[in-house]
Order: structure tokens, then C-alpha cells, then sequence
């Protein structure tokens, strides 16, 4: 019996902590369910308030008769002073009403503020954590291959970080086949997009790829030129692919030791086979892979900062 407790204990745990990990999402739930709250609510109150404005006006009504009434001397029953104070009642009456009337309805507002602001600011802390995380952890990364250069050397690591793939060649003189290990070209980074009818922009006319393609990739260098900065978001939008959680934290920067261009990776001078395919036509699919610089989320306000004159 005593294990219960402890049971107990570590099921409350879990639970609370897979609310922690929800609790954006059901404050923000809560804040647009409290926003219909409260426009339902003011709706209500908005419908009875002639109600109680009307007998506002009735009472203000009899208290100016009454300010007209003389008594046998021909004095006024009522002095200024009566009167004011009886107005001041009234209307401190009349607000008490309405403040009843549409209070349900302010405080649901403010509580669906606050549950908004609450989950845009776990949200942005979480972001500021994972930018953070992802940054470390290609600095790492870099700097892991970086000793791996220094202690196996340069063309060791290559063939590490490529990979090889067995191929089978034939000797012209001795008509002999055999296999042999050649390294491969450069893998694809886990950015790279395929580009193929599957998407809303691609033509079955190879030219308007081309073209389309082309045009993006020039649209993306004049934005990071114009803006100093641009996500790999940004160039998924562009071109009508996903958003992914790393293209909200990766991309380029302009003059801040990167490439200072956005490249998808198929204009260069070095293209591949499969490259004239899709731009010839023979190929329905191309795929892009896209040169960003790193983490650039966490240094877009240094590079803002020093492009202000």
C-alpha cells in the first residue's frame, strides 16, 4: 500500500505536465471562447438597457416637476441644492445599473485577455528556448566537423560526412565488370523541398517552371537586400510549400558573414543531370535545396539595429 501514494503522485505529474505542454493552446481555446462569451453577454445587456435608461429618464423627469412646485407663500418646495442631489442619486443609481448590466460581459473581456496575452508569452519564451537550442546545437555540430578536419583531415571527413554507394563499372581494356565505392554528390539538407506537380504552382509547361522558379529565387534576394533579413518561411510561402518549425528560425542575413544570397540550388553553373530533365521536361519533379545561413531568428534585431542610420 504504500507504492499508492507514490503512484498517485507520479500520475498527478504526468498530467500536470502534459497541461503545461498544452496550456497554449487551451489559453488560447479559452481566450476566442471567451471573446464569443462576452460579445454574447454585452448583447444581452445592450437589449435591456433601454429598460433602464428609460426609467433614468422618467425619474429625471419627475424630479424638474417637482422643482416646479410652489408652495402657498409662492416659494419653491424644492431648492437647487434638493435638486441636484436628487439627480446626483439618480445617476449614480442609473450607472450602478449599468454596470450590472454589461459587468458580466467586461469581466469575461478581461479574463480573455489575459488568457491571450498568457499564451502569446509562453509562446514567445518556448520559441526564445527552441531558437537558442537549435542555434547550440549547429554550433556544435559545426564545430564537431571542425575537429573532425583537424584530426582526420579535410578529404577523411568528406568522405565521412558523403556517403558512399556501391556502383557498378566495367573495365574498357578487359571488358570486366566489378563494384567500387564512390562517394556520392552532396546529400540533401533536411530544408530541400521537392518542387513537382503536387504543388499549386507547378505547369505542365517547363518553360513557366523555369520562370517561375527563376523569378522566386531573384524575389527572395531583393527581399533579404531590401529587409537585411529573410526566413526560409518566407521562401516557402513563395513558392506554395509548407511552413515548417525550423524555416521559423533558419534563413539569411544580409552582410553578416553568410553567402549575402538565397540560392534554391539548381542555377548554379555546376547543374545536374536531373536539373535539365525537369527544365527540358522530362521530369516532372526537381529538387530545391535552399543555402541558409543558420539560426538568424535570434540576430535579426542586431542586424535591424545596425542598418539604421
Amino acid at each position: 500500500m504504500k507504492f499508492v501514494p507514490n503512484a498517485i503522485s507520479s500520475r498527478i505529474g504526468h498530467q500536470a505536465l502534459l497541461l503545461e505542454k498544452a496550456s497554449p493552446n487551451l489559453l488560447f481555446g479559452a481566450g476566442i471562447v471567451g471573446f464569443i462569451g462576452t460579445v454574447v453577454l454585452a448583447s444581452r445587456a445592450t437589449l435591456k438597457i433601454d429598460e433602464t435608461l428609460e426609467a433614468t429618464q422618467k425619474e429625471l423627469s419627475r424630479i424638474e416637476e417637482a422643482s416646479l412646485l410652489i408652495d402657498g407663500r409662492g416659494d419653491r418646495v424644492h431648492s437647487d441644492h434638493d435638486i441636484r442631489h436628487d439627480k446626483a442619486i439618480v445617476y449614480v443609481r442609473a450607472v450602478k445599473d449599468v454596470t450590472k448590466l454589461y459587468g458580466p460581459a467586461i469581466i469575461v473581456g478581461v479574463v480573455s485577455v489575459g488568457c491571450l496575452t498568457k499564451s502569446h508569452s509562453i509562446l514567445t519564451k518556448r520559441n526564445a528556448a527552441l531558437t537558442a537550442a537549435y542555434a547550440a546545437v549547429e554550433k556544435a555540430f559545426n564545430e564537431y566537423r571542425e575537429r573532425v578536419r583537424e584530426e582526420l583531415g579535410e578529404e577523411k571527413e568528406r568522405e565521412l560526412y558523403y556517403p558512399l554507394e556501391a556502383c557498378e563499372i566495367e573495365d574498357e581494356d578487359s571488358d570486366k565488370k566489378g563494384k567500387k565505392e564512390v562517394a556520392t554528390k552532396r546529400r540533401a539538407s533536411m530544408y530541400a523541398r521537392f518542387f513537382d506537380r503536387e504543388n499549386r504552382n507547378w505547369n505542365p509547361e517547363p518553360f513557366y517552371n523555369l520562370a517561375f522558379l527563376r523569378s522566386q529565387q531573384n524575389f527572395a534576394n531583393d527581399k533579404l537586400r531590401a529587409k537585411g533579413h529573410i526566413l526560409l518561411n518566407d521562401v516557402y510561402d513563395s513558392l506554395g510549400m509548407e511552413r515548417t518549425t525550423a524555416g521559423a528560425v533558419v534563413g539569411w542575413l544580409w552582410q553578416a558573414g553568410g553567402d549575402n544570397y538565397v540560392d534554391f540550388g539548381i542555377f548554379n553553373r555546376k547543374m545536374e543531370p536531373e536539373h535539365f530533365d525537369f527544365f527540358n521536361g522530362h521530369e516532372n519533379a526537381i529538387l530545391l535545396d535552399f543555402n541558409v545561413d543558420g539560426v538568424v531568428y535570434d540576430k535579426i534585431d542586431k542586424i535591424q539595429d545596425s542598418r539604421r542610420p
